[in-house]
């Protein structure tokens, strides 16, 4: 804030509190309001209700007086008068640091007993993988949904199928690093009859009717165009990120006007890196949790 700025907010704030002050005193009454012995009314009636010009209860008037105390010492002692920072040099951004150092000094001890362990062992490890489970809940759950079962652009991270590979090192990777999709648009290129097509053929692959008649023109579309990254029979490519297309599992939905948006646009989807929001015991954890959600069921919490 420029200092002329700073000026008008401190000089605005003080005649404020000094302006409430005075018409609250000016406008004080210590008795009731008489006229040859009659107690006077305001003028104010409502529904055969007539109000008296009594003064304020001695009580409301203290709690006015105690509230405008209450924020000058406030002013005095935290950031609020322009750019003066107050007495007690207050920030939030000062109190997340003691908070985050306070946690961290807690669960140093905790984390210690885990950061060596490969995320295997933690995946196997029943309090590991509850403390990965708040971690995905915290970090995750918005995307992936608080069961981890995904939703439209978003994978399912309970099942066997993964665009990037479902080992642990894999998962730690896309945890750290982020992953970004690089489907690129083919609208342009192709022209939307053969966009059609090899939609098509891509949904006949998935049911594994891929050499029906009917899809031969979008067989030989896919066959120049998309073989490269999703493999010559749908197979995917976890190096690419490119998805399995042989079976009917679907990231963005499997219809055919869905699979022909996908063809014509492309897909962009970007998974956000960690390694700068949590510290490597924390992914570590959190591998495991999510790891762990794709193993036989006995060993799945």
């Amino acid at each position: 804030m420029s200092s002329f700025w700073s000026v008008w907010v401190i000089a605005l704030t003080i005649i404020t509190i000094i302006g409430t002050l005075w018409l609250l005193f000016a406008n004080r009454k210590t008795t009731q309001i008489k006229k040859n012995g009659v107690p006077q009314k305001t003028g104010h009636e409502y529904d055969g209700i007539e109000e008296y010009d009594n003064p304020l209860p001695a009580w409301w008037m203290y709690l006015f007086v105690l509230t405008i105390i209450f924020g000058v010492g406030y002013l005095v002692l935290y950031p609020g008068l322009g750019n003066f920072p107050g007495l007690i040099k207050w920030t939030q951004l000062k109190q997340h640091a003691d908070e985050v150092a306070s946690a961290d000094a807690q669960f140093t001890t905790l984390y210690r007993t885990f950061a060596d362990q490969s995320i295997e062992g933690l995946a196997a490890n029943p309090q590991a993988v509850q403390m990965g489970q708040r971690l995905f809940a915290n970090n995750c759950a918005t995307c992936h949904g608080s069961d981890a079962g995904g939703t439209k652009g978003y994978p399912n991270l309970r099942d066997a199928e993964w665009l990037w590979g479902g080992t642990a090192d894999a998962i730690k990777l896309s945890i750290t690093a982020g992953r970004r999709a690089m489907m690129p648009a083919w609208g342009a290129a192709l022209g939307e009859d053969k966009v059609i097509a090899v939609a098509k053929f891509v949904k006949a692959m998935s049911q594994g009717q891929q050499d029906d008649p009917s899809v031969a023109e979008g067989k030989s579309v896919y066959g120049t165009t998309c073989f490269a990254c999703h493999g010559a029979n749908g197979e995917g490519n976890a190096a690419f990120g490119a998805p399995k297309l042989a079976d009917d599992v679907w990231l963005y939905g499997g219809s055919i006007d869905t699979l022909a948006e996908s063809v014509r646009n492309g897909r962009q989807g970007v998974m956000p890196a960690h390694a700068e929001l949590l510290s490597e015991t924390r992914i570590q954890l959190l591998s495991a949790y999510v790891y762990s959600l794709s193993q036989p069921s006995d060993r799945n919490p």
